[in-house]
């Protein structure tokens, strides 16, 4: 306890740096939460040493290991559990855990700074103490989690316990945030106007993917295509609030009502919502045309993104997505395709004149935008290549990594002479 007490004070190993970070996060293991990982990687890069705590994940992580200079410390994966009480069970878990490892990397490595990102919204709590000990704490903004929950569980729970419950953590959060790193300028609005966050406290750091993953666009692999002419692709998660669930019967309306035998459609990623998308391929009768990969490494996705015609954001209008950055959008526009997606503001930000918007939450006129890309091939072309120099020249991480460093200097300072 005594070498734990020495370290709440000023970190004397840090002479010359800029500082120490440890960044707390429960979603996936590092390194595949792309957005966190090229975080940490620009944090490392600018001088800062790094600590991260997260989970394990599925396929056997080690629970601690030193990557690109990064030191990661994971905890296993929750016992599996069922009913209500499994997220609070999951929760618990998960927090007690990181609050563990905290404990952990203070006395082995020391931090100045704790940089969170939710959801949940309760790493507020183990920041808290080591405030009063001049550590500071960042807070980055993933996800609005009490619009989360009412997307999940119906607008209809507005005002319930849990809703109420949620809405107070968020709050927390805001609270005893030094800065807050928004996703995007709808969130920076709720940093200033649910979180009183005064605004050159709260600080835009977009999410595009990197232009070193996709320095070039892959040529297409036609056998993708599985002896179709046209392939749409889905990729992202497979949760209730994607509407992974209206593409699906998006394609049912092609397939059957419009009797187009000409598309194949490819589903990648996972989630909560999986299995029951393939139940739900089968009773529709689109096994033959419908094919859902599950997770698949990078290369995989790439080459079905590069084969594609044309990806598609059928994320429903709901008070999360419309104000939401879909990451799946950024990869379209860097794999240089168009994109079809329902009328959402966030979209239209992103996009831009690179996809048609379809009617909120109408799953005809979704079929019939990706109809109208599918037989227009000099307009899927034009709309590729904006989406792709739109990427290049304004949404790729490396336009946005400067504003996270930007972030850090205002809480920390700038870099000390000679570091």
């Amino acid at each position: 306890m005594g070498n734990i007490m020495g370290w709440l004070g000023s970190d004397p190993r840090l002479t010359g740096g800029r500082g120490s970070v440890l960044h707390l996060s429960e979603n996936l293991t590092l390194p595949f939460d792309r957005r966190v990982w090229m975080e940490l990687n620009a944090l490392k890069a600018a001088g800062y040493e790094v600590s991260a705590i997260c989970p394990m994940g599925v396929g056997g992580t080690k629970a601690y290991e030193v990557l690109d200079g990064i030191h990661i410390w994971r905890y296993p994966e929750p016992p599996l559990a069922s009913g209500a009480l499994s997220y609070i069970w999951e929760f618990l878990f998960c927090w007690l855990h990181t609050a563990r490892l905290t404990l952990m990397v203070l006395a082995r490595r020391g931090f100045d700074v704790i940089h969170t990102a939710n959801p949940p919204d309760t790493f507020w709590a183990i920041a808290l103490p080591f405030k009063l000990f001049g550590k500071k704490f960042v807070f980055d903004h993933h996800d609005l989690c009490p619009e989360l929950y009412l997307s999940r569980f119906g607008e209809q729970k507005a005002g319930s316990l849990p809703h109420r419950l949620l809405q107070w953590l968020e709050r927390m959060q805001f609270a005893t945030a030094d800065i807050v790193i928004s996703t995007n300028e709808s969130y920076r609005q709720v940093a200033l106007t649910r979180g009183h966050k005064r605004p050159d406290r709260v600080f835009v750091v977009r999410s595009g993917p990197s232009q070193k993953r996709f320095g070039v666009v892959r040529e297409p692999s036609p056998e993708l295509k599985r002896g179709k002419k046209f392939l749409v692709a889905y990729l992202g998660v497979m949760a209730p609030q994607d509407g992974v669930d209206h593409l699906v019967r998006a394609a049912k309306v092609l397939v059957q009502d419009l009797k187009r035998d000409d598309i194949a459609f490819t589903f990648i990623g996972a989630g909560d919502s999986f299995e029951d998308l393939r139940k739900l391929k089968t009773e529709l009768g689109l096994d033959a045309c419908c094919e859902f990969t599950g997770r698949v490494p990078d290369g995989d996705v790439e080459r079905i993104l590069a084969t594609a015609d044309v990806c598609v954001s059928p994320d429903p209008k709901n008070p999360l997505n419309d104000v939401s950055t879909m990451n799946k959008v950024l990869e379209y526009m860097a794999c240089a395709k168009p994109v079809v997606a329902y009328d959402l503001r966030e979209h239209r930000y992103s996009a831009g004149d690179g996809a048609l918007y379809a009617e909120a939450d109408v799953v005809e006129d979704l079929a019939a935008k990706i109809a109208q890309l599918l037989d227009d091939p000099a307009l899927r072309a034009s709309m590729g290549a904006y989406n792709r120099d739109r990427f290049l020249t304004q949404m790729a991480w490396e336009h946005n990594a400067g504003t996270l460093l930007k972030a850090y200097e205002t809480l920390c300072g700038p870099p000390k002479t000679g570091a």
